[in-house]
Formats: structure tokens, sequence, C-alpha cells
């Protein structure tokens, strides 16, 4: 959520204001309860008398909308403007402050600030100073007269260009996370003057691999602090209170009855909790909030989608919606970017992720050289676009590719990485006489970390460094009795993986339900030659977890058979990496990954928020790897 030095708990609500460096939007679009009156306008965001950030001039407005509600906008132009300008919106639901707005135009906006653009930023209905109904993640409009974020947007856009002064009359769009979501439905009935977008770390669909699901399981210590934090009273952002408990594994480990967390903690119901509880499984409400099922079919807007490698919120988001898109992409105008940051991280400087060096300021260089240029060539028509089709960063050589596609249709071969008996992983099959299977039993009273307990703090608590947990070393978990482990001999030669990456499991249960947490990492030597902080060090490649209820359908969630061998195919998105000659790869198989993921009673419950102590019960696992079902991790290697 926030790639930023940390500022305090005051810092923490300041952050979150960020449209470029923001959390996720909410899988929720049920209103807030109606008030007795009509809440409030929130004001913290408002531009005071005569506000000026270097050469910008700011000054607060009120936009009307077709339905007559009106949206709080700050509006940003430099004093010293040598003729007409576009106009970049940003369209937020955490305000504007101006330590942050501060922050956009020294830091994250600092090179399209420098070069000269009219900047709107926008609170969206309900939202701070903004009028109107607050809708987290608000359905396309059902009916003639309906609104929406386009429609919004829409409204937004012609009122500007017609009534600002100072506007070359061409306007784009711009965001990062709910702010990246937000572009992307610029999209759905574009403006006449809306000439390009840039649709960043935006998600695509909540129950599938965004904010709070993957494949059906919920990311209980994400959606639980986000949500509590939004939905409070709908304008403003509270931190939950977590009674001074510093240790989220330790609190969530003691809730019981998930669904009535709300009741019990904030005395009241949260919309998009109660969302959760209402749709388990993957229903209507789920596939309308699909962003690619709202977008258009056929690309009519630049966009310019921008993901990165180690985002710990919404990495499924942009890869997706790019690729979805590039269906209906017949005139060359939907266009990637991935590079290796977190929520955001292009927004920063980008020279590091953890103790991962990226050889250079990466953050500094996309804005620079990649972001400036896009927006430029189409709303000031200056310079030409440079823009590959696909620009990705490749971990580990550290270096930018420049491609025609993505994933590559050419130069790669799918291969199997095999799990071996005794821990062996290789792109050899088994072969008869190797043991069938390996085993652990997962207890739910005694879940797998998804990092060290001492890093395991609440989301939005103060100190933080869930933004980065994807970082940490993962050797401690291999560890583990409840995790299985394999690694390949030292490499005698670079392997190079670029493309999807998958995993195909044979397993079992003596449980009706499970969970399978899979993780491909790179395993660093362990010798004088590696840097200390490096040694022996486990470094996530790509991972994911899916609940085995949903082996059928995400629609059909079903009990599984008792000690019945079932294959599961496991999406690992996808990497672009350079295991180094001496390296090993490794894969960590597991069942659990708290309080990341909440946890799987392991017996079969229509609703697993609703589940009660007793269901909650260890069972034994068993991950099979003998011919005919050998299990294997699926990767693209360049030839």
């Amino acid at each position: 959520m926030r790639n930023h030095p940390r500022q305090g708990r005051a810092g923490i609500l300041a952050l979150l204001a960020l449209a470029t460096a923001l959390g996720s939007p909410l899988a929720a679009r049920a209103p807030l309860p109606a008030p007795q009156s009509a809440p409030a306008r929130d004001l913290t965001d408002q531009v005071p008398p005569g506000a000026a950030i270097g050469d910008y001039v700011g000054e607060d407005m009120m936009i009307p909308m077709r339905d007559g509600v009106k949206l709080h906008v700050q509006v940003w132009r430099p004093k010293h403007a040598k003729g007409p300008l576009p106009i970049l919106l940003s369209r937020s639901p955490y305000g504007f402050g101006m330590p942050q707005v501060t922050r956009l135009f020294t830091a994250s906006y600092k090179e399209l600030a420098d070069d000269g653009f009219i900047f709107v930023l926008q609170d969206i209905r309900g939202r701070l100073g903004s009028e109107g109904e607050f809708v987290n993640l608000r359905p396309r409009k059902a009916s003639a007269g309906g609104v929406d974020e386009s429609t919004d947007t829409w409204d937004t856009i012609d009122w500007l260009t017609k009534q600002l002064p100072g506007t070359n009359g061409k306007a784009g769009v711009l965001g990062v996370s709910y702010g990246g979501w937000t572009a992307a439905m610029a999209t759905i009935d574009p403006h006449p003057a809306l000439k390009a977008v840039s649709s960043q770390a935006s998600p695509n669909d909540m129950f599938v691999g965004d904010d709070f699901l993957h494949n059906g399981a919920f990311r209980l210590d994400y959606a639980w602090s986000w949500v509590s934090a939004l939905e409070s009273d709908g304008r403003t952002m509270k931190v939950f209170d977590f009674g001074g408990e510093k240790d989220a594994y330790a609190w969530y480990l003691k809730q019981t009855d998930l669904a009535m967390l709300d009741r019990r903690h904030l005395g009241t119901t949260m919309p998009s909790w109660q969302n959760f509880v209402n749709h388990p499984s993957y229903d209507g409400y789920w596939r309308a909030q699909r962003t690619t099922n709202n977008m258009p079919k056929r690309v009519a807007t630049p966009n310019l989608i921008v993901a990165g490698w180690y985002d710990q919120e919404d990495f499924y988001g942009p890869l997706s919606i790019y690729r979805e898109q590039e269906k209906g992409d017949d005139r060359g105008l939907n266009y990637l970017v991935v590079g290796p940051w977190n929520h955001g991280g292009w927004r920063g400087t980008g020279s590091s992720y953890g103790p991962f060096e990226m050889g250079g300021p990466t953050g500094d260089w996309y804005r620079r050289e990649v972001e400036l240029p896009w927006f430029r060539y189409w709303l000031k028509g200056e310079g030409t676009l440079n823009q590959p089709e696909a620009l990705v960063f490749q971990t580990g050589s550290n270096r930018w590719q420049r491609l025609d596609s993505w994933p590559l249709k050419r130069g790669t071969a799918t291969r199997n990485l095999y799990l071996r008996a005794g821990g062996r992983l290789s792109f050899e099959a088994p072969g008869r006489g190797e043991a069938a299977a390996d085993s652990f039993v997962s207890d739910p009273a005694n879940p797998v970390p998804y990092r060290e307990r001492a890093l395991i703090t609440p989301f939005l608590s103060e100190g933080s460094t869930c933004a980065n947990w994807i970082a940490d070393d993962q050797a401690p978990f291999a560890k583990r009795k409840d995790v299985l482990f394999w690694q390949s001999e030292p490499l005698a030669q670079d392997v190079t993986i670029s493309g999807d990456v998958a995993a195909k499991l044979f397993a079992s249960t003596t449980g009706s339900d499970a969970d399978w947490v899979v993780k491909l990492v790179d395993i660093h030597p362990d010798d004088a030659g590696t840097p200390a902080e490096l040694r022996g060090r486990q470094r996530m490649i790509a991972n994911d977890v899916f609940r085995g209820r949903f082996r059928g359908g995400y629609d059909r969630p079903k009990a599984i058979t008792p000690n019945a061998v079932l294959d599961y195919r496991i999406d690992l998105h996808s990497a672009s990496h350079v295991f180094r000659k001496g390296h090993r790869i490794g894969v960590q198989v597991q069942s659990s990954w708290f309080p990341l993921i909440g946890r799987n009673p392991q017996t079969f419950v229509p609703n697993i928020l609703r589940a009660k102590p007793g269901d909650f019960r260890a069972q034994t696992h068993r991950v099979y790897h003998a011919p005919g079902r050998a299990s294997a991790i699926t990767v693209s290697v360049a030839e």
C-alpha cells in the first residue's frame, strides 16, 4: 500500500490520501447505511486561500454532476504558463491534504509538474469534500440516467474543458490503485476531450486475484484493516485500534466467527465486510465488479497500464487488464509497463526493494522517460511515442526489456520443474520406483505465518513494513514441518524465465477442504562470495494461494473427498527473472499463510467466515510426485 518512509500514525493516514501511492479499492458496492441527516462535507483537503507550491497555485471548486450532486476538486496550475495547457485528472476516495499535494508536486508528479499541466485532484462521490453517497467500486450505471465513476469522470472533464480558462481542450486521467481503477473506468464512455489515461496498479477482480481474495482465499489482515479504516463513517480514514496489540498474528488467531467481526469490534455492520460474508463464492456480485467486464471490448482510449513485480496488493489486476484489453486493441492503444516495484513504488525512487538493489533509480527513470513522454505526446502533441508494446524489467539481471508482447510469443519454451522425492527439484521427470508423495500436518491452531512473527504488525499500524513483505527471506519457513520444500542443484549456468508461471499439484487431504500455497524462490549461494545479507537467502519470485473448494470453479464450491488425489492448477501469474549460475531454484508448498490469508477450517463449511471453533481441525496433506502424478511448476524458459 505504501512504499514511503514511515511518518507515524498521522503519517499513515496522510499517505492514504495520495492518489499516487494508495491502497486498494474495496470489494463492496452496497452503499453505507443511510444516515439520519446528510453528512457534513469533510474539508480537511480544502486548499487554503493563496496556497502555492513552487510555481503552482491552487484553488477549490465544486463541479456539478448530471444528477445535481457536486464533487469537490482542487485545481492547480502554474503561474507562468506559456499558452494553454492540458488537464491531468486524478480521482480518489482518500482526499488530498496539503502535505500530500506538496509531495505530489515535489516528488510523485514532479516530472509532470515541471513540464506544465493543469492538475485537477478530485474527491470521488461521497468522500471528503464531495457531496453524494459513497459506494465502493461503484458499478457501472444500470439504466439511463444512472451515475457511476465513468459518468462522473465524463461530467468533470466536460465542465473543466468548458468552464476552466487556460486549457487546450485535452484531458488525461492518471492514478494508482483506486485511482488506477477510476482511470480504467474513464474509458467506458470516454469524453471526446479524454485523450489518454494511465491506469496504474488497478485491481481487476477482487475474488480471483486482487486485494481481498486470491483464488477464493480471503486476505484477512488487509481486508479488515482497510474496511474498518475506510467505512467507519464513510468519509474519513480511521485506523482500527487493536487495543495496543502489536502482534497481528496473535490478535487474529483469537478472532472467531469472522462474520460478526464488524459488529463485535465496531458496534455496527460495515457494508464491504458484510458483502464478503454474503458472497462467499463467485456470483453475480463479483462478476459485475470485474473491471474488464465493464471496460469497452474495443480499446478506444490510449492506456499506459503499469504494474510492479512486487505489488503486495494488485499484481493480478494490471496484467490481466492488459491481457484482456489486448484482445480488442486493433489500433495499438494498449501498453504495459512492469517494473521492480511494490504497490505504487514507481512514484518513489525505485532503487531497491528490501535488500535487493535494482541498478539505479527505476522509479525516477520511469516517470522521466516513460510517463512524461506519454502524456506530452497525447495531450500536448509534443515528441514521438517511442513506447514498446511491453516495457518489462528483468529481475536478477536488472535490465529493462523492450518487447513486442507480454507474455512473449516466441523465444521461450514451456518446461516443467518437477517436485521430486527427497526434496529435489529438477527439469527431469520422476522415474519408476520414486517415492509417491511427501506429507505434512496442517494445524489451523498453529498456521504458517506469512512472514516472521516479529514483523507481523497490524497492516496500518505505526511502523508497519507490510508493503515490503514479498522481499522477506523465505528460508525460515522451509525449516517448518508443515512446509514442504524442494530445491535444485546449484545451477551450472543462468536460467532465465520469461512469461507465465503456474503450479500443477497432485495432492490429497484427510479433510474436506484445504488451501494450497505455492512459492517459487531464488536461493542465493551461502558462501563468502555472496553479500552477507543475501547468503542462503530465498528470494520470492512468484507465489499465490488456491482454496481447494473451488477446484471445480469459483462459482461452485464443493467439499473435497478425503484422501482423494486431485489435480490443482494454481496460477502464479508471470515473471521475468534470471536465476544466476551457482544459485538454486526452490519451491515451497504449505496450506496456511496467516494472517495474510484467513484460516481454512479444513472441514468443509458453506461459509468459512461463519465457521465455528469446532470446525477447525488439523489434517494431513500430501503432495504427489510419482509418474502419472508428477507435481511440477510450469515456467517459460528463455531459449
